[in-house]
This record gives C-alpha cells, sequence and structure tokens, in this order.
C-alpha cells in the first residue's frame, strides 16, 4: 500500500525540470521481499519510452552480468536515483538529484532490503552522503566497487554501473568479478 501510494507520487512529479522532457518517471520495481536494493542513476531512453526498467543496452550488459554469476533480474529490487530520464544523456544536476532523492529514501524504508547496491558513481555518491560514509574523489570511487561497507544498520555494496562495459569492454573481468559479490551477499548466513 505504501509502495503504491509513493509510485503514483512518482509518476505524478512535476518537482524539477526533468518533469517536462520525460514520457515516464519511472518507479521501482521487482521483488519487493528482495534482500538486495539496486540503485541506479536514472532511465535511459529505453526505459523512458516503455516504462520499464534496464531494458536498454545497459539492461542487456546487466542481464549478461547476472546470467555469468547464476542470478536474476527478478530476484532484486531496482530504482533509480533519478527517476526521469536526463536530456542527451547528461550528468544529473543536483537539484534533480535533490528533487528525486526524497523518493529514493522512502523506497529504501519501505523495501528493507539488507543490501543497497548503487551503480555507478552518483548512486554511489548519494548513498555514501546519506549513511555518512567517507567520501573521495570520482577516481576513488572506483577503489569501493566491489567492498560490502556497513554503516547506520545498511549494508553497502557499490558496484560500477553496467553501462561502463558499453563504454570500456577491457573491463569485463573485472566487472564481473566485482559483481560476483551479489551472489555472495545474497546467500544466507548460517
Amino acid at each position: 500500500m505504501q509502495l503504491e501510494e509513493l509510485n503514483r507520487e512518482i509518476e505524478r512529479c512535476t518537482r524539477c525540470r526533468l518533469s517536462e522532457t520525460r514520457t515516464h518517471a519511472l518507479c521501482g520495481e521487482g521483488n519487493v521481499n528482495a534482500k538486495l536494493f539496486l540503485v541506479a542513476q536514472a532511465p535511459g531512453e529505453n526505459e523512458d519510452r516503455e516504462g520499464k526498467m534496464f531494458i536498454g543496452p545497459s539492461g542487456k550488459v546487466l542481464d549478461g552480468l547476472f546470467a555469468s554469476i547464476g542470478m536474476e533480474k527478478h530476484t532484486f529490487y531496482m530504482t533509480n536515483l533519478v527517476k526521469c530520464m536526463l536530456p542527451h544523456c547528461r550528468k544529473p544536476k543536483q537539484d534533480e538529484i535533490e528533487a528525486c532523492s526524497r523518493y529514493l529514501d522512502r523506497e529504501i524504508e519501505i523495501i528493507g532490503s539488507e543490501v543497497l547496491v548503487p551503480l555507478g558513481y552518483y548512486a554511489t555518491k548519494y548513498l555514501f552522503e546519506k549513511y555518512t560514509l567517507a567520501e573521495g574523489t570520482r577516481a576513488e570511487f572506483k577503489d569501493v566497487y566491489g567492498k560490502v561497507l556497513y554503516q547506520s544498520g545498511k549494508n553497502i555494496l557499490p558496484l560500477p554501473h553496467p553501462a561502463v562495459l558499453i563504454h570500456t569492454p577491457s573491463l569485463r573481468k573485472a566487472v564481473t568479478e566485482n559483481y560476483r559479490k551479489l551472489k555472495v551477499v545474497s546467500a544466507d548466513c548460517k
């Protein structure tokens, strides 16, 4: 009930200029009882047009990464830091992050997953700020990918965004190794 109400708010949102250029404000989707909660940056063109998460080129890469570690998309809850497509694939602006982050904060609270998995720089930076983890430069964020950090009652596993493999295929081995940690943290402890 809370999630349905939140999704209606997201769909009607006009808190920033992105509402003027989007087709769909993308709500989170997936397993609402998931142990793992993935946070991407923003929907792409395909996602904006269809109103679904990870169905474009990054989604194909993500599906491949999941297949390589023996996991499937439906086992996760997935959402975005920014709920509307960013024009011309630009980076999100701080006021857009501030406008949307209240939705992400409520999703985190409602879903209650054990492990937050930010994908890429902006999602990782936001969660580090939210949970008061030490921040570094953008280059230093790459050093935290694949490491589980515990802060304020949350496990956070930052991972590179799958789009990195579209732009730099030579990173496949390292990125796949980082994504293997999803399998480890999804396993129930005895």
